[in-house]
């Protein structure tokens, strides 16, 4: 069991232990009303200048050297385990990328007035693909009434070595293309 992280809160990824190849990100959230509520998890990768290099979200589902997969799109959040999985090959990353901040927004939020209030057990977790081995977890417990995204928190590279921060912010962004163009002033 890997170590459950507070909000704010930093860990090591690869430092200690640089046989880590690969990392599944698991994402997951249960919503307390039921109907059509469709969560979409997605990543925004920033270079060494922090620049938007590229989103990767149910549209694009490779990074331009797939190194980051995400592992399809969940339309209603109901069941147990992750709802949504982005494998990042931290090895074959880009020598430019420098953080990959992973998001979740509500689509068609405003259309079908919803909100992160609606939404319980929202979490992200880190796993070593190879060994299955959970590295961190971060459970989001704060209120987020009102709010259409969240910054769920980012990867990020740092001395050469790959970390995790807990972020767990919420923002009124609509959509991945909103988010991905306010994200600089956020982090």
């Amino acid at each position: 069991m890997g170590i459950n992280l507070q909000k704010g809160q930093k860990i090591d990824l690869t430092k200690g232990n640089s046989t880590i190849k690969k990392l599944l990100v698991g994402l997951g959230w249960d919503p307390t009303v039921s109907g059509n509520f469709d969560c979409d998890a997605s990543v925004i990768v920033l270079d060494n200048d922090g620049k938007l290099e590229e989103t990767i979200y149910f549209g694009n589902k490779k990074s331009k050297n797939n190194s980051i997969i995400h592992n399809g799109d969940n339309l209603t959040g109901f069941g147990d385990g992750d709802d949504e999985v982005i494998t990042v090959d931290i090895k074959n990353l880009s020598a430019a990328t420098n953080k990959l901040i992973f998001v979740v927004n509500i689509y068609k939020s405003d259309e079908r007035n919803q909100h992160f209030g609606m939404v319980k057990n929202a979490y992200i977790r880190i796993i070593n693909e190879e060994s299955k081995e959970e590295l961190a977890k971060f459970n989001l417990s704060d209120d987020f009434s009102g709010k259409t995204a969240l910054i769920v928190g980012e990867i990020y590279k740092y001395n050469n070595e790959w970390k995790f921060n807990a972020i767990g912010n919420g923002t009124n962004d609509k959509s991945i293309k909103e988010l991905a163009s306010n994200i600089q002033g956020r982090i």
